[in-house]
């Protein structure tokens, strides 16, 4: 048994290693040899070589190198075994100036480059892929996930994600690896792609777990990446915290047999008091700045729910201010309806309702909109409308645990009416 729980951190280790270098060995590789697809999936399978070797092997002294050493070996076999792909390589090498492809030599005195990492982030965030295109090449190229992982994370077949992916590749092949023009533009896609990610890691949208933490986590991995590499860019920062923020609270979210507890029911005490810690002083940090932008706003309310030692110490009129800053700079139907909720918590139920009403031509999909209304009837003294409304959001939902919950609450309320 001891045995076995050593084995298990030894495959931890590597994996976590394994990730670091992913994004870092296929900068080398496309740096080198160009073409991102086919390095993308020698790099895939140096990977995969890695994690069925160094558990029981050990890992190598150089981890970098070895990896760039077997990915090079199979994409060298790759390109050779399509002749016609080697003639136009040879060709284009021959008119290109041959620093152009070329990574210096892997070694142990090189640090890593993370600057790939970045670079890669831009690559796969490319404007010609729709968001879940950029986010299933993002977690495979940057992440060092497997399809078969990714796929399971989204709870589709591995053959759909594995085209998904294939045509990603498609549509960036040619693609200058490096940082592009105007790179500034493309990082706002960048940060909301890191932002999906977290949100359906924390939140998931159907099957039977609320929250997917494999997924949350490698968010929050890849936004510290990006904070190191622009540590003076407020809105990364922002992003940074706003996760750290929520997921603080995420041992308190789900119940013994994983049923979902509501913020205000939730035992506090479970809350991750380091990530609280790191995520206020991010968010202030950043806010000195007095250049506020939307990830910094929604990190700040989150600041002020975390802060506050109970539900009825949270401090709403705050959080009320900073949702209408915010649905000022975003005036998304989806930050309105949050902001409803504050100014249910600040004015009264029924001044909360007053604004769902006006949402509710905009927010047509999705159960959240029922989800609120039924909070805010039930807390106006309406339990039939509330149990009604509970009712339709559960059947709107494809998450198990949020249909569970909602309909728990509407049968509390039939015993009532």
């Amino acid at each position: 048994m001891r045995e076995h729980g050593r084995r298990l951190r030894r495959t931890t280790e590597v994996e976590d290693l394994l990730r670091l270098h992913a994004p870092q060995v296929l900068g080398a590789l496309v740096r080198r040899y160009g073409h991102f697809d086919a390095a993308e999936d020698a790099v895939q399978e140096a990977l995969l070589a890695a994690a069925g070797q160094w558990p029981e092997s050990g890992v190598p002294d150089n981890p970098r190198g070895w990896l760039i050493k077997v990915a090079s070996r199979r994409l060298t076999d790759a390109l050779r075994s399509d002749q016609a792909r080697r003639l136009r390589e040879e060709k284009a090498a021959a008119l290109t100036p041959r620093d152009a492809f070329t990574a210096p030599p892997p070694g142990p005195d090189r640090a890593p480059s993370e600057d790939d990492t970045l670079t890669l982030l831009f690559l796969c965030c490319h404007p010609d892929l729709p968001p879940p295109a950029q986010i299933a090449l993002t977690l495979r190229a940057v992440g060092g996930l497997t399809t078969a992982e990714i796929a399971r994370a989204h709870l589709v077949p591995e053959a759909t994600m594995a085209q998904r992916i294939s045509r990603a590749k498609q549509r960036v092949k040619g693609t200058r690896f490096g940082r592009p023009d105007h790179w500034e533009e493309r990082l706002p896609a960048v940060l909301h792609t890191l932002y999906l990610i977290f949100n359906e890691g924390y939140t998931a949208t159907s099957g039977a777990s609320l929250q997917r933490a494999e997924l949350a986590g490698e968010a929050i991995r890849l936004a510290r990446t990006v904070h190191r590499l622009l540590p003076g860019d407020c809105e990364v920062t922002g992003l940074l915290a706003l996760m750290l923020l929520t997921d603080a609270r995420r041992a308190a979210r789900t119940g013994p047999h994983g049923e979902l507890v509501p913020l205000d029911e939730q035992d506090r005490g479970l809350w991750d008091k380091a990530a609280i810690e790191e995520g206020v002083a991010l968010v202030t940090r950043a806010l000195s700045q007095r250049r506020p932008g939307p990830y910094q706003l929604r990190a700040a309310i989150a600041a002020v729910h975390d802060e506050a030692d109970s539900p009825d110490s949270t401090d709403w009129h705050e959080i009320l201010g900073l949702y209408d800053v915010l649905v000022h700079l975003v005036p998304s139907p989806v930050e309105r309806l949050n902001r409803a909720v504050a100014v249910a918590m600040v004015h009264g139920p029924k001044a909360g309702l007053a604004e769902l009403n006006a949402l509710a031509p905009e927010l047509t999909a999705g159960h959240r909109l029922d989800a609120v209304r039924a909070h805010l009837l039930e807390r106006a003294g309406d339990p039939e409308a509330a149990r009604a409304a509970y009712e339709s959001a559960a059947a709107k939902t494809l998450s198990l645990p949020e249909q569970r919950y909602l309909r728990a609450r509407a049968a509390r309320l039939q015993d009532i009416t």
